[in-house]
């Protein structure tokens, strides 16, 4: 298949639906909770009773309109709510109000770093409101329809066909998922359902500008499962393609137990849906005064808390990228520097050491074992001569596996380091007695055995000779 991907190319596009970080619902006054007791946040508005009014969140709007922000979108003046006409169990009213013709925004961009280190920009199509649907919820006594999420606020964030693959997709997502993290606009929980993509995606022959008939990934609420969805479908075209045989235009969801993608039904078009203006909603207004307000208290995005990074902490760009990908991560980080006070030996530890173990665990930045106080007392315990280098990795891998402080693990396995003067010397007298070879060749000029002479006395305190020390002693033992 990979001789047949050179052959193809893939235009991918991604529709991101974001729960908006609000107290209550976008068009009435229930509480935007995640886990309450099945139909205990509803009224006559979100369960969709004849007579009952909407009213617009202006929280939801505001955090929205930070999206449009921090993503470089236009942002119109006037902008019109819509109904989105289809039947589902779950959705009571028989229609979803959202936005179509004219959304609040327009025409924005992100920028993403790629894993080649190039950086690549993606067009943001629109950005618009709308309120979820409810849940259906399957027991095995029979099925509830739980309407406690219709209404919640959303946002959909439609990207331009700019991906070529699903390594940019991946990124895409996660660069978005950090600014609305960082803007505190969505708390992005995947597993909630709280950010959620859909994936649009198509193949051609290289060369070919007409694109080809798109297939709907929907509802993939993980980074890495979007990626391999993304890979099997590109792969699952081709083939068809391969075949001569017709690809439809569908909607399909991704079995992760399987790994592969599974028909879920013909795709929808927009006039499917007969969308026409919500009679009940005035269009909403964003006057230039509440704009320039909304600017004002924006929090840090990604790119400006890079920049503070390399300045305050004197990172290089590589490695504040890094440092910043996540706001818990940024956040970790800072907190890990204010009990070491030594941002560069933070940085390396977070960046190298903790991140590594996390990855190959599977794990995100919050549920690391190592809590940030605790590798700053690390770090803190090495500045200070206590523990070497090479025994602070040995301590750090206790604490990862099992959460303890590192004092408490020094102490218990006897890893304080050796800065006595007269026990480092013993040390050395012994290794030297046991090497008069290597003795006479040091003295015969052979001067690069002071290595093979350090290593020893290291190995005979265990690793926990002061390396600064030995070094020092055993070059004047020796000469």
């Amino acid at each position: 298949m990979s001789d047949l991907r050179e052959k193809y190319e893939a235009v991918i596009g991604l529709e991101v639906h974001a729960q908006l970080l609000t107290k209550s619902k976008m068009f009435c006054a229930c509480a935007n909770q995640y886990g309450a007791e099945i139909n205990t946040n509803i009224c006559p508005v979100c369960t969709g009773q004849p007579g009952a009014l909407p009213t617009v969140n202006q929280r939801a709007v505001e955090l929205g309109i930070r999206a449009a922000i921090a993503l470089d979108c236009q942002i119109r003046s006037e902008s019109i709510f819509a109904r989105k006409n289809y039947f589902y169990p779950d959705l009571p009213k028989g229609y979803q109000i959202s936005q179509y013709e004219k959304p609040y925004c327009e025409h924005g961009k992100i920028t993403v770093r790629l894993k080649s280190g190039e950086e690549k920009t993606f067009g943001i199509t629109r950005i618009h409101f709308e309120e979820d649907a409810g849940k259906n919820v399957h027991a095995s006594h029979g099925t509830v329809v739980n309407l406690n999420r219709a209404g919640v606020p959303l946002i959909e964030i439609v990207s331009e066909p700019d991906m070529r693959n699903s390594h940019e997709a991946g990124q895409y997502l996660r660069a978005l998922h950090s600014i609305l993290r960082y803007g505190d606009i969505c708390d992005g929980n995947m597993e909630q359902g709280n950010f959620r993509c859909d994936a649009n995606i198509s193949v051609r022959k290289r060369g070919e500008t007409k694109f080809g008939t798109k297939v709907e990934l929907k509802n993939i609420n993980s980074f890495r499962f979007v990626e391999k969805a993304i890979d099997y479908e590109i792969d699952r075209q081709i083939d068809m393609v391969e075949k001569n045989e017709p690809i439809r235009q569908q909607t399909r969801t991704w079995n992760s137990a399987k790994n592969i993608t599974e028909l879920m039904r013909e795709k929808e078009s927009a006039h499917d849906y007969r969308y026409f203006p919500e009679p009940d909603l005035s269009p909403l207004v964003i006057s230039s005064a509440w704009l320039e307000d909304i600017k004002k208290v924006m929090p840090e995005m990604p790119v400006q808390v890079r920049e503070r990074f390399q300045k305050e902490y004197g990172l290089s760009d590589y490695d504040a990228g890094v440092l910043t990908a996540s706001k818990d991560l940024a956040l970790y980080y800072q907190e890990a520097v204010k009990v070491s006070n030594n941002s560069k030996a933070s940085a390396n530890w977070v960046a190298n050491e903790l991140l590594g173990r996390l990855n190959a665990a599977g794990k995100e930045i919050d549920q690391s074992p190592v809590k940030s106080d605790q590798l700053g007392d690390l770090i803190i315990r090495i500045d200070k001569s206590e523990i070497s280098g090479k025994i602070a990795k040995t301590v750090f891998e206790e604490m990862f596996a099992t959460g303890r402080n590192p004092g408490d693990i020094i102490k218990e396995k006897g890893l304080v380091q050796i800065s006595d003067t007269g026990a480092i010397e013993a040390a050395i007298d012994k290794v030297i007695a046991a090497n008069p070879t290597q003795v006479a060749d040091y003295k015969a000029g052979k001067v690069k055995l002071l290595a093979f002479f350090v290593g020893q006395v290291m190995k005979e305190t265990k690793g926990q000779a002061n390396p600064g020390m030995v070094n020092e002693l055993v070059k004047k033992k020796l000469d």
